[in-house]
């Protein structure tokens, strides 16, 4: 394990993108703690206010370093298997970075109306305290 994904336990589309990383990763490199999780999210010094601009990737053994927002989701896709060529072929698409950023933030901002709220946060098999 080497990262946390700081995810919002409360929406439908990031507990299945959570989902999938968990099949896929099966716990390997990747850590989940929802947003929802104060008392973890402290050990970071991460507030509520910050988790405000999207879901938050922090390096395990850095945790100084973090990747915000449609940055975390570019680093999460290349860390994956074969994910860096994606990633690479995405970035070096002129434009499509910002149109990556803009549409990111449209979802962050009405994930609830677009995908739906859960009555209870999700709590990932390979979390942080697990």
């Amino acid at each position: 394990m080497n990262y946390y994904l700081i995810y919002d336990g409360n929406c439908n589309l990031c507990v299945t993108l959570v989902q999938l990383l968990e099949t896929l990763d099966q716990g390997k490199l990747l850590r989940y703690v929802p947003m929802q999780d104060e008392q973890s999210l402290k050990q970071w010094g991460i507030t509520e206010q910050n988790c405000q601009q999207g879901m938050i990737l922090v390096d395990a053994n850095a945790p100084e370093k973090r990747w915000q927002g449609s940055d975390a989701a570019e680093e999460i896709g290349r860390l994956l298997p074969l994910g860096s060529i994606f990633v690479d072929a995405y970035r070096a698409l002129p434009g499509a970075k910002w149109a990556g950023d803009r549409f990111y933030e449209q979802i962050r901002d009405n994930r609830y109306t677009i995908f739906g709220k859960r009555d209870s946060t999700y709590q990932s098999v390979y979390c942080v305290d697990c």
